[in-house]
C-alpha cells in the first residue's frame, strides 16, 4: 500500500490510499507518463482487475471521495485542475469511478476528461450512480493508459 496526496472537493488536498502497483523506485507522476516496465507483475493483475482501487474504499468511509465522482489528480497536473476549474468540476467529491472511466478517458487528455467529468455531474442520478458502479465491475474502461516499451 502507499498513499498519495490528490486534489479534492473544493481544490482541498487529501491523501489517497493504494495499492502499490508501480516499483518503488517510480516517480510520483500521472500514470500516462510513465513507462509500462514501471508497474509490476502483481500490478499489472491488479490494474487488469480492478483490484488496485480497493484501498480507496477507506477514502470513501472517511468523506473524502465518493463512489461515483471524477477521478483525483494529483496537484501537480496543473492542465488539468485549470480544465477542471473551468468545468467547476470541483465542486463535487472525487470518486472511484465515473463516465470518463467507463468511456476510456483518462488524464492524458485534460479536455476531454473535464469535459466528460462536467457531464457526469450535470446529469447524475440514482440511476446514473450505480450503472456507473455496475459497468465497472463488468469491466468497462481500460484504465489508465501506460506508456508502451518500444
Amino acid at each position: 500500500m502507499f498513499f498519495q496526496e490528490r486534489v479534492g472537493r473544493y481544490k482541498k488536498p487529501f491523501v489517497l490510499v493504494k495499492f502499490r502497483t508501480m516499483k518503488l523506485a517510480t516517480i510520483a507522476a500521472p500514470t500516462h507518463t510513465i513507462e509500462s516496465s514501471a508497474v509490476t507483475r502483481l500490478g499489472r493483475v491488479l490494474r487488469r482487475s480492478k483490484l488496485d482501487e480497493l484501498p480507496q474504499l477507506w477514502n470513501v468511509l472517511r468523506g473524502d471521495m465518493s463512489l461515483v465522482g471524477p477521478r483525483p489528480c494529483l496537484p501537480s497536473q496543473s492542465e488539468l485542475i485549470i480544465a477542471r476549474d473551468h468545468f467547476e468540476v470541483f465542486s463535487v467529491r472525487p470518486g472511484i469511478t465515473g463516465l470518463s472511466q467507463i468511456n476510456g478517458i483518462d488524464m492524458s487528455n485534460p479536455k476531454a476528461l473535464s469535459e466528460s467529468d462536467a457531464k457526469m455531474i450535470k446529469t447524475m442520478s440514482l440511476k446514473c450512480y450505480l450503472g456507473y458502479i455496475l459497468s465497472t465491475i463488468f469491466g468497462a474502461g481500460r484504465g489508465d493508459r501506460i506508456i508502451s516499451q518500444k
